[in-house]
């Protein structure tokens, strides 16, 4: 494994005057290496080299596009394990967790291969006689990718693959907490086959990269994936610079527990959806909305198995929960736990600041109850091993709860009832609906997306992902 990650443009592998280090959120003395801090004028090289490289990329046969993308995901499946011990090593994802989401970049790309072939079009008689109609896919130009942390692999790997498959060329910018991850992807996707320029990566802050990125008139699209104000930041330069964008921006998202839930699945899709991955999970269900009769149960269950709850180094076996992943994340949590309790909401157990056999950010995930669907925890995404229980008289109530936010990416129901769960599934005000199962966990040929102000712009993953990387065109045909 490298310990230097420099800037990948035009194929050559480029240093910076500047580098930062990429440390450990387990143990804070272990820094696995050092990452290159790109400049605007970088920004602007990568993407000189991507708009060149366009032109021979977007005419290539799709055998060619299918060879590269089949390569590189053969090759993420074989070092799944290297892959993600990396990822766990400096996000702090349990090391189980982290192989499966190299397996699942995996799968991406594997899929993506696919989809390079099947990019089909349409053809109609036109109204005109003796004349056709073709209407065709065609690739948009130069894409800037801009990914967050808390699914190094996953997420580059599910914008990087379409935008490949459908012949465009890309400008990666990953988050900077998380460097390595990425530039491994990347360097897997190099060694596949890629033409230079094709696909490129700058390092650094999103204040400086990311803009320089998301303001420039060359690029022709953006597809983010981070929190709201910032995704605004990005549409809004990006629109003025006549890019096409694309926006997933998080969640608030609601399990609903109703009182004829099977208990033990209730209590198990709360921990999955709250807890695991320690909360850093835009679909984590953070709102648990429950029932009268089941409410005091639940609670109860649910504090049982937090007291279980293994919060250990990333790489060592039996972790359930790692660490948070770093400094600036674990104090936002701390500010919400007061928060919470300012606003009346109580404390049932968690959010210590917990200490092990390393010094890294760790802490005990936290349960309030008694919570008011007003309150700031309830109503801002706080991203960490935080939920708030809402007691509520029944389903009616909890269904107007579950959609009284701004967010609308995920919202789940436990329930033996099939009418309740079939009128969930229409009148959820979210993208995904998930029924007996964790708001968190996705499949990856089928489309992901929010609604309200979680999402803006055309779907992600599956064959939907072309209606963002591709545009339309039109021919009429006449002898």
């Amino acid at each position: 494994m490298p310990s230097a990650f420099p800037n990948i443009i035009d194929g050559r592998m480029l240093d910076s005057g500047e580098r930062a280090p990429n440390v450990n959120p387990s143990n804070v003395q272990d820094v696995i290496g050092e990452f290159a801090v790109a400049t605007p004028a970088d920004v602007e090289a990568a993407i000189a080299a991507a708009r060149r490289a366009f032109a021979a990329w977007s005419l290539t046969n799709p055998q060619v596009r299918f060879d590269v993308l089949d390569k590189a995901g053969t090759e993420i499946l074989a070092r799944k394990e290297e892959l993600g011990r990396m990822l766990a090593r400096e996000n702090g994802k349990p090391l189980a967790e982290g192989i499966g989401e190299a397996g699942r970049a995996g799968a991406i790309v594997k899929f993506f291969a696919g989809e390079a072939l099947r990019n089909a079009g349409e053809k109609f008689d036109s109204t005109r006689p003796g004349v056709d109609v073709e209407i065709t896919r065609e690739p948009l130009g130069v894409v800037g990718l801009i990914t967050p942390w808390n699914f190094p692999l996953a997420i580059p790997a599910w914008k990087i693959a379409p935008a490949l498959a459908y012949g465009n060329t890309i400008v990666l910018k990953p988050s900077e907490i998380v460097p390595a991850s990425p530039w491994l992807l990347v360097d897997i996707f190099q060694r596949a086959g890629l033409p230079p320029g094709v696909l490129n990566i700058v390092q650094g802050p999103g204040a400086s990269v990311g803009a320089a990125l998301a303001s420039s008139p060359h690029v022709d699209a953006i597809s983010f994936t981070g929190s709201q104000a910032v995704g605004r930041t990005v549409a809004a330069a990006a629109v003025a610079s006549g890019a096409r964008v694309q926006l997933e921006m998080g969640g608030k998202n609601p399990l609903i527990v109703l009182d004829d839930a099977d208990l033990k699945v209730a209590v198990s899709c709360a921990i999955n959806g709250a807890f695991f991955g320690t909360g850093q999970r835009c679909t984590a269900s953070s709102r648990l909305i429950v029932t009268d009769a089941i409410h005091d149960r639940f609670l109860d269950a649910m504090v049982q198995r937090m007291s279980t709850l293994v919060v250990d180094d990333a790489l060592k076996a039996g972790t359930e929960i790692g660490p948070v992943v770093d400094q600036r994340q674990l104090d936002k949590n701390m500010q919400y736990l007061r928060i919470g309790q300012q606003e009346g909401a109580r404390l049932v157990t968690g959010g210590d600041r917990l200490a092990r056999a390393t010094e890294g950010f760790y802490m005990a995930p936290a349960i309030f109850a008694d919570s008011t669907p007003t309150m700031r925890i309830n109503r801002e995404e706080i991203f960490g091993p935080i939920a708030a229980v809402i007691r509520v008289k029944d389903y009616e109530e909890a269904l107007a709860v579950a959609n009284d936010t701004t967010f609308g990416l995920s919202a789940g129901i436990c329930t033996t009832s099939l009418k309740a769960a079939s009128h969930f599934k229409r009148h959820a005000q979210s993208g995904l609906v998930m029924v007996n199962l964790p708001t968190a966990g996705l499949d990856y040929h089928v489309p992901f997306g929010g609604r309200k102000k979680s999402s803006y712009g055309p779907r992600e993953q599956g064959g939907y992902a072309k209606e963002f990387y591709t545009i339309v065109k039109t021919a009429y045909v006449a002898p």
